[in-house]
């Protein structure tokens, strides 16, 4: 290149050819449908199967039981200072279904608060059974002794749990176990003198606990229902036993549950931008999708019957270790006959192979329309996102056995509604008001039943952040 001659670059020559931004005017663009990120696989949907209900509502009939206490202690903290909420001590079973809210303010207001360091030893086997101690927070170990006379723990507790609770019934009960703390614990003890002093000045519990003291003498099966005498075994002629079976004379009713939103769609863009994808359809799928993951979630979560709150005290177990070991998975299906799947957070599922692999052990895998999941014992371990991850990292894991003709859990719909779109889904015209905007109300009417208590299973308290 000679000096003074021009260097001409790529932006200084002259265009030669038509260009691409220019040449897109005229082409015909193809599109993707509209895509969501919040769409799950939704396994639990999946795989429970649904009841069409007539009315609205699905009574579930069982005999008649007198076990009592089923749920968990719950408590107030201000400070470093916890206080148990009076109506709560309605858990204990010498306490159900006592009305008077002065006389448990009374109870609750008696309770002492303890605080208990890594190891130490809360009550000891073969004691007398004098106080009710209600877990505020931390992990008890009950450790009692093993076949060969070494130390075996028999169950581990967790936050809003109770134990000694016998000795508000019966004064000459004793520790059939040594409670152990495992971590640092916060405990309320209520002594069953102070419980004896307000029965004095409340006539009312008094007689309650008395009728309470009289329940253990029903003849019962194991599981608290009212047993059916039978003859077996038997010889010559002796007198046959009379029987009947009783059922529970108040079930409970599960209602079906709603969850709706109006969707809205301008009329300009309903009849105009409609090629190559319908609008409506579009704004319809999306909006459907969104419901479902919400129904999901309402299964899994809601208060009044959402698996994690539905789940019998005596159903709900917690890892020996914190982590969701081979052998914790183990006592979980041996609570229940025929388990048909366990429901987990991807991140669960991800500690439990964490745990397979520390221990060498490589899970089966079915394959489930195209998806291959993991099984544990030939039980498929299905991926729940709607599972709570709490801020310390740890979540549950549930076992279900379902179906009706297995007494399990099942789903509760009602099929047949007006303008249904799927089985208890409806799509339904609202009009069009008068800034052109169409309205269609959305609605999805679902519930879960448990029929018996041992259907439904849950791990707590599983440790997913443990690496090491």
């Amino acid at each position: 290149m000679s000096v003074g001659e021009e260097v001409r670059t790529e932006q200084d020559r002259p265009q030669q050819s038509l260009g691409t931004a220019a040449a897109r005017n005229l082409a015909t663009t193809t599109k993707s449908a509209p895509q969501m990120q919040e769409i799950s696989s939704r396994w639990l949907l999946r795989m429970l199967p649904w009841v069409n209900v007539q009315g609205g509502t699905y009574r579930v009939n069982r005999r008649l039981s007198y076990a009592v206490g089923d749920g968990r202690v719950t408590f107030v903290k201000t400070g470093d200072r916890v206080e148990v909420i009076p109506a709560e001590l309605r858990e204990l079973p010498a306490l159900r279904s006592y009305e008077d809210d002065d006389v448990l303010s009374e109870l609750a207001r008696r309770c002492q608060q303890r605080e208990f360091t890594p190891g130490s030893v809360i009550a000891s086997f073969g004691a007398q059974t004098d106080e009710v101690y209600l877990l505020a927070h931390g992990r008890v170990e009950k450790v009692g002794t093993g076949p060969y006379g070494d130390d075996a723990v028999l169950g581990v507790l967790a936050d809003g749990a109770y134990f000694g609770d016998q000795a508000l019934l019966d004064p000459d009960a004793i520790w059939e176990y040594t409670a152990r703390a495992a971590t640092a614990c916060t405990v309320l003890v209520l002594p069953r003198q102070d419980v004896e002093q307000v029965a004095e000045r409340a006539d009312a519990l008094r007689e309650h606990l008395r009728e309470q003291r009289a329940i253990p003498s029903q003849r019962t099966n194991k599981y608290g229902e009212k047993e059916i005498d039978l003859a077996a075994g038997h010889d010559g002629e002796p007198d046959i036993p009379h029987t009947f079976v009783d059922y529970d004379a108040s079930p409970r009713e599960y209602e079906l549950s709603i969850a709706q939103t109006v969707l809205r769609i301008h009329t300009r863009v309903a009849d105009l931008y409609n090629q190559p994808m319908n609008q409506t359809e579009q704004q319809i799928r999306l909006t459907v999708e969104a419901l479902k993951e919400r129904q999901e979630h309402e299964l899994v979560n809601n208060r009044e019957f959402g698996l994690l709150n539905n789940c019998e005290y005596d159903q709900r177990l917690q890892p020996h270790d914190g982590v969701p070991s081979p052998d914790d998975l183990d006592e979980l299906l041996s609570r229940r006959r025929g388990t048909k799947l366990l429901l987990a957070h991807p991140r669960a599922i991800s500690a439990i192979g964490r745990e397979l692999n520390k221990r060498g052990l490589v899970p089966e895998t079915i394959d489930m329309g195209g998806n291959r999941i993991p099984t544990w014992r030939g039980v498929p371990i299905y991926p729940c996102n709607k599972i709570p991850v709490t801020s310390e990292r740890t979540t549950s894991i549930i076992a279900m056995r379902t179906g009706e003709a297995d007494q399990g859990v099942i789903g509760l719909q009602q099929a047949g509604i007006p303008d249904e779109i799927e089985p208890s889904l409806s799509v339904r015209f609202m009009g069009i008001n008068e800034q052109s905007i169409i309205k269609y109300l959305v609605t999805a009417y679902y519930s879960a039943a448990v029929l018996v208590p041992d259907a439904l299973g849950v791990l707590e308290n599983v440790e997913i952040g443990r690496w090491r």
